[in-house]
């Protein structure tokens, strides 16, 4: 398994909505080895294939339950071709992004959702969730669609948040 490099905005690629996945291979299990090993890595809860560069429908979560700390690999689990088949309800949390660092918002989703998709190996899976589980499912297949968190936001909201990203990355490129 290998690191991957997390993009980060204003990359373009982010924006890219990413390819069905025609069958879960190798390949397709390597990538899942390397997203974990890079989501862990950079401390996040879920990870999108679009988020490190590759066009493909594929993310990784390990969403902490409610009354426990966090365990790595408990809740690990991996979703290809994810699809949102029901939504209900609506709760308002403060997300934050691997691909958006610095920044955290109040973003409005759906508060329980049913998934449809593969899972690591090939499998038809169905997945019923609810709270943060729901929301880190929303956020990833968000990011999948091309979506960022600040997509979701008041267009007054999101212009603050990219001028203050604009300007740390200035500070950034002017340091190196």
């Amino acid at each position: 398994m290998a690191l991957l490099g997390i993009l980060k905005y204003p990359d373009p690629f982010l924006k890219t909505m990413a390819k069905p996945v025609e069958s879960v291979d190798a390949g397709v299990r390597a990538l899942i080895g390397d997203m974990t090993e890079t989501m862990y890595a950079a401390r996040g809860i879920g990870l999108a294939a679009t988020q490190v560069g590759v066009d493909k429908r594929v993310v990784v979560l390990d969403v902490p339950g409610d009354e426990e700390r966090r365990e790595r690999g408990k809740n690990l689990i991996a979703l290809v071709n994810p699809e949102i088949i029901e939504a209900s309800g609506s709760i308002k949390y403060e997300e934050g992004c691997l691909s958006v660092p610095g920044i955290n918002a109040d973003v409005e989703r759906a508060a329980r959702v049913r998934v449809r998709a593969l899972n690591g190996e090939g499998a038809a899976i169905d997945i019923e969730a609810e709270g943060l589980f729901a929301i880190a499912i929303q956020h990833e297949i968000d990011h999948i669609d091309g979506i960022l968190f600040i997509d979701r936001l008041s267009r007054l909201k999101r212009d603050i948040i990219k001028r203050k990203l604009k300007k740390a990355l200035e500070a950034e490129e002017r340091a190196l």
